[in-house]
Parts: structure tokens; C-alpha cells; sequence
């Protein structure tokens, strides 16, 4: 018989919170609200465990503590957290060069994985810098450090600008 273990997380409506970043401003001034509290995180965040912990123009950092509900069959960090929060990073990087009510969607996504990672990483760091914004699309690029500053991964990404809906 296997030891098993359980997890179990809560999230806010997405449907409340898309809401209330439409109305918070620009994407920088929703995001920042989200850091602040007034807005909740996507359930994604909080079913994978990471935060977004800071958001300046053309910028973003995620944290996470790699834990072994992120494990793989063969005892490492399944790619898709590094992939996960590459994207994150990258897009709301984008997100906060937008005005109010315009979104974004990814249009590509290339990760490049450096080094294993296990919950020994310690918390990682994935940071999002926009390299050129745009009316139509935004260019991103990214990596992903662990505790020690060494870079796990990194990525590049194209966003396609969404016009507002209302």
C-alpha cells in the first residue's frame, strides 16, 4: 500500500474577479490591485501554488515553492509548472503595458528547460519582461530561476492584443 497524501485549495469566482480587473484601470493598475488583495488570484495560481508578487510597466514576477504535488513519474518537477509559470510571467508582463479593458492572448510560447528541478530548488522565481509592446502584438521574453539565482529556464512569447469587449 502507497502512503497517500491530499491536498485541497479554494479559489474566488474568475467570472467576479475578470469583473473587477476591468474595472481597476489599466492592466498595470488591475495587476496591482491583484498583489494588494482587492482583486483575487486566477484559480490557476492557486491550484499550482504561485503568486504574483510584483508588476512595474513592461514587467512581472511570479513566485512558487516547488512541492511534490508538482512531481513527474521520474522524481523531478513536472515541466508544465516551469511552462506554467513562464507564461504567466510573460503575459502579464504584456498585460501591463495595456488601457483599461483590453486583454491579450498567447500566441506562442518557447520554453527552454536548463536544469531539473525538485522541491531542493527552493522557491522559484519567474520573472516576465516585455521586449517590444504593441497595438497588435507584444513580445516577451522570461526565465525562471530557483533560490540559488541559477536558471532553470527560460522562454519567449508573442501576444496578441484582444480588442476591449464589453
Amino acid at each position: 500500500m502507497t502512503d497517500s497524501r491530499s491536498r485541497t485549495f479554494d479559489w474566488a469566482d474568475p467570472a467576479e474577479a475578470l469583473a473587477q480587473s476591468r474595472s481597476a484601470g489599466t492592466g498595470l493598475e488591475a495587476l496591482q490591485a491583484m498583489i494588494d488583495g482587492a482583486i483575487p488570484p486566477p484559480p490557476i495560481a492557486r491550484l499550482m501554488g504561485f503568486t504574483l508578487v510584483e508588476v512595474s510597466e513592461g514587467f512581472a514576477l511570479f513566485e512558487c515553492e516547488p512541492a511534490e504535488f508538482h512531481y513527474n513519474p521520474i522524481g523531478a518537477v513536472h515541466g508544465g509548472l516551469a511552462c506554467t509559470l513562464l507564461d504567466s510571467a510573460l503575459g502579464c508582463a504584456g498585460h501591463t503595458t495595456l488601457p483599461a479593458g483590453v486583454g491579450y492572448t498567447s500566441v506562442d510560447l518557447n520554453v527552454r528547460y536548463l536544469r531539473p528541478i525538485t522541491h531542493a530548488s527552493g522557491v522559484l522565481r519567474a520573472t516576465g519582461r516585455v521586449i517590444k509592446p504593441g497595438r497588435r502584438v507584444i513580445f516577451t521574453e522570461g526565465e525562471l530561476a530557483d533560490a540559488a539565482g541559477r536558471v532553470v529556464a527560460t522562454a519567449t512569447s508573442s501576444l496578441l492584443v484582444l480588442a476591449p469587449t464589453d
